[in-house]
């Protein structure tokens, strides 16, 4: 790909990821939008590996990935989540069907405390029907800043 190529890529996972996804992920799960979360499945493949530093799984059909978000969002709401600040996000164009983004959540309430912070990668495709998140990895963290983050001896392996 050349430069340019990869450059409008990078804007288009992005777009989609930033303006289209997380939108959407946090109006459904601060109960903003009047969606269940079926909604996952335009936005979350399937099959999808969800890991963490526990282990995770693969949810091998659309009612396995729509449980996961579920559980995540039931939590969440119990403990008044209202939005996601976006710390140190990255975004890596591997080719025009494949790329990464990583980030840092802040999951906060109105009132602006924080509920948790994970550094998360994102694996994406491009399939028939656009960008799809493929597996998702995570961990709890305290961090400011992905190398922190993902750092061995920075007390986030939990």
């Amino acid at each position: 790909m050349s430069e340019n190529e990869t450059e409008n890529l990078t804007s288009e996972v992005a777009e989609w990821f930033f303006e289209d996804y997380l939108p959407s992920w946090v109006g459904v799960g601060n109960q903003g939008i009047d969606n269940g979360p079926g909604f996952i499945l335009d936005y979350w493949g399937v099959p999808l590996y969800y890991y963490n530093t526990d282990g995770g799984q693969w949810a091998l059909d659309g009612d396995s990935v729509i449980a996961l978000l579920n559980t995540t969002h039931t939590r969440l709401k119990e403990n008044g989540y209202a939005y996601t600040d976006v710390i140190d996000p990255v975004v890596r164009v591997y080719h025009r069907n494949g790329a990464a983004i990583e980030v840092i959540w802040s999951r906060r309430r109105a009132d602006h405390t924080e509920i948790e912070r994970l550094a998360v990668h994102f694996e994406l495709i491009r399939t028939e029907n656009g960008w799809r998140i493929a597996g998702i990895q995570f961990r709890f963290t305290d961090a400011d800043s992905l190398s922190d983050a993902w750092a061995a001896d920075n007390g986030a392996l939990r």
